[in-house]
């Protein structure tokens, strides 16, 4: 049985698409969360041979599995596939083409027991075989839907697959190779996606925070342009007075919840947590410093045609000392900043020049 073992290939449909049609970086990152999120809802011991762009090659050698416990694996995997796909869609910062679109990409997987061996070349392992050709051939079908759990007849040990929810329905199909044809079943995972609850929509928290100052500037820019500008960390340290650089701290894209390392420019490190609301003519975020003794809330709004409204609105925690000490001492020169700070911006926008699908 060495030389005998499982193919497990999750792919993600829609993403030459994707690629093609969104702008490269956000899409290269979305996928490769994506990814990462198949690789962690691993729980039957699979082996990875290799990431093959869009899908992975899992693997492991041994008996056939048992196909129960095989559902079980597909259905980890899809549905924590699409939870982060929901999640995302509703946390997200980004209003790109790409970032807009992820929500629409989904998941197939193949499954196939057969004969293949391994062999090494430095630090990687690759896997050779006729079988290994003949699982990747079954991505290639005539299946409509692209969100399916496809089964070849090697994994089966009736005529075909047994239920394993109650609104599962099996179709049986084949694929004409080279070397012969292919039998396989295969049934739709879609509702398994339907069964997932909606994402909680996020609240901007208010109620314990007592408002110190509120400055506002309007640019000639649309809402989007002037959104990249302020809400992208790479461009944070171009325009915000006493900030040399933002980092993300634990995720690949911003999204409610980001949390962000500010650099000052005084070498002071501030970590702070985001929150986010949108609507097509306003948009808010926040930053929330890790204490939450204060936080700042910025408001951008359309004021007419190519023109944005941005409010500063800087929040301490209500505290009455704090807030007596904070106008005697402070409030007057963090003023200053935010006003230099909005003035920088009128440059920065003008070089921004956001896809035309993202606007």
């Amino acid at each position: 049985m060495d030389n005998k073992g499982l193919l497990f290939i999750p792919d993600i449909s829609g993403f030459t698409r994707f690629i093609n049609e969104t702008e490269i970086e956000h899409s290269r990152l979305i996928i490769q969360e994506l990814l990462e999120i198949l690789v962690n809802a691993n729980q039957i011991g699979l082996e990875i041979s290799e990431i093959e762009g869009d899908a992975i090659l899992f693997y492991k050698f041994g008996e056939s599995p048992d196909l129960q416990a095989l559902y079980k694996q597909v259905e980890k995997m899809f549905c924590a596939f699409h939870r982060h796909l929901i999640a995302y869609e509703s946390h997200r910062f980004c209003q790109c083409k790409a970032c807009i679109s992820a929500i629409n990409l989904t998941l197939k997987v193949v499954t196939h027991y057969g004969e293949f061996t391994g062999y090494n070349v430095k630090h990687f392992n690759k896997l050779i075989g006729k079988d290994i050709i003949v699982a990747h051939q079954l991505l290639k079908n005539d299946i409509e839907q692209h969100e399916y759990w496809l089964v070849t007849k090697s994994l089966l040990q009736d005529d075909s697959p047994a239920d394993f929810a109650h609104w599962m329905k099996w179709n049986s199909s084949a694929k004409q190779t080279e070397s012969g044809e292919i039998l396989f079943h295969y049934t739709q995972l879609s509702q398994l996606r339907n069964e997932i609850p909606p994402e909680v929509p996020p609240q901007l928290e208010l109620s314990k925070k007592v408002k110190m100052i509120a400055i506002s500037k309007e640019y000639e820019t649309d809402i989007l342009t002037l959104f990249h500008a302020t809400g992208d960390f790479h461009y944070r340290s171009r325009w915000q007075e006493g900030v040399k650089k933002v980092e993300e701290v634990n995720h690949f894209l911003p999204r409610i919840g980001t949390r962000c390392r500010c650099i000052l420019d005084n070498g002071q490190v501030i970590i702070c947590a985001s929150s986010y609301s949108y609507h097509p003519e306003r948009i808010e975020f926040s930053e929330t410093e890790e204490k939450k003794k204060s936080s700042i809330y910025f408001i951008l709004e359309k004021a007419g045609n190519n023109k944005t409204r941005l409010t500063f609105n800087f929040y301490l925690r209500k505290n009455i000392v704090q807030q007596i000490i904070f106008k005697l001492i402070k409030k007057k020169k963090i003023e200053a900043t935010f006003h230099k700070s909005l003035l920088n911006l009128n440059e920065l926008v003008k070089e921004i020049k956001l896809p035309t699908e993202a606007c």
